[in-house]
C-alpha cells in the first residue's frame, strides 16, 4: 500500500472527514474520469486544449479540482476527446420490488 493510500485510509476513519470525502464523490468521478479518458488517448492537456478550445491552464484545474466545469464545458471536453458525456442518476439504496426492484415473474 503506497503512503498515500495509508493516508488516506487513516483520514477516513474520521467520521467528519469521511462525510466530506463522500459529499464530494461525484467531483471526484468527473474528474477521474476525464484524467482516465485523456490518458487513454495518450493526450497532453496542451492537445486536449487545442481541441476543445479550453485552456490548458482550466483544464489543469479541472483535473487538480480547484475548477468546477460546467455541462457544457465538460460536453466540450468529450467532443474533443472523440466521446459523448453521460450522466445517470442512481439511486443511493436499491429498492426490492416498487419500481427499482424490476418485474418479478
Amino acid at each position: 500500500m503506497s503512503r498515500y493510500e495509508e493516508f488516506k485510509k487513516e483520514m477516513l476513519a474520521d467520521p467528519a472527514v469521511k462525510a466530506e470525502y463522500d459529499a464530494l464523490e461525484p467531483e471526484f468521478d468527473i474528474i477521474q474520469a476525464m484524467i482516465d479518458a485523456r490518458k487513454e488517448l495518450n493526450l497532453t492537456q496542451k492537445e486536449l486544449s487545442e481541441r476543445t478550445g479550453i485552456t490548458q491552464g482550466d483544464i489543469s484545474r479541472i483535473e487538480n479540482g480547484t475548477r468546477n466545469p460546467s455541462l457544457e464545458m465538460l460536453k466540450r471536453l468529450a467532443k474533443g476527446m472523440g466521446m459523448r458525456l453521460k450522466l445517470e442518476f442512481i439511486p443511493e439504496t436499491k429498492i426490492e420490488g416498487g419500481i427499482h426492484g424490476g418485474d418479478k415473474t
